[in-house]
């Protein structure tokens, strides 16, 4: 399922995984709430509960989307966490890995001083 990433002035498409996880997620689209950060990392609750599954990783990509089961969170990796060491995108634990923007996601750093994220189907 191809979606829309909005926050603030930047819109990205990304493509959501072939999961049990990221099928839930599609079904509670569209989404509009505010979001929170955490270094180059920008999370939100959805109303999404499920545990790990096999796609879970503790170490992402720039450009990983993620499911982050204790905060019921939809997460966006676009750089360094707080947990991170060098040259490791770390979360504060495990994710399922539900999906990737396609383009540049660093391009959400200009967007980390926004109100809201809006998550729509395509």
């Amino acid at each position: 399922m191809r979606i829309r990433i909005t926050v603030g002035e930047v819109a990205l498409e990304a493509e959501l995984n072939d999961t049990a996880t990221a099928a839930k997620i599609g079904e509670a689209l569209p989404i509009r709430t505010s979001f929170n950060t955490w270094g180059d990392e920008i999370y939100f609750s959805i109303p999404v509960d499920t545990e790990l599954d096999d796609s879970a990783q503790e170490v992402v990509e720039i450009g990983d989307l993620g499911y982050w089961p204790p905060g019921k969170a939809f997460c966006i990796f676009f750089g360094l966490t707080p947990a991170s060491e060098p040259g490791r995108i770390m979360p504060a634990s495990a994710v399922n890995v539900i999906g990737k923007v396609e383009g540049d996601a660093t391009l959400f750093k200009q967007a980390m001083r926004a109100r809201e994220v809006v998550l729509e189907a395509l």
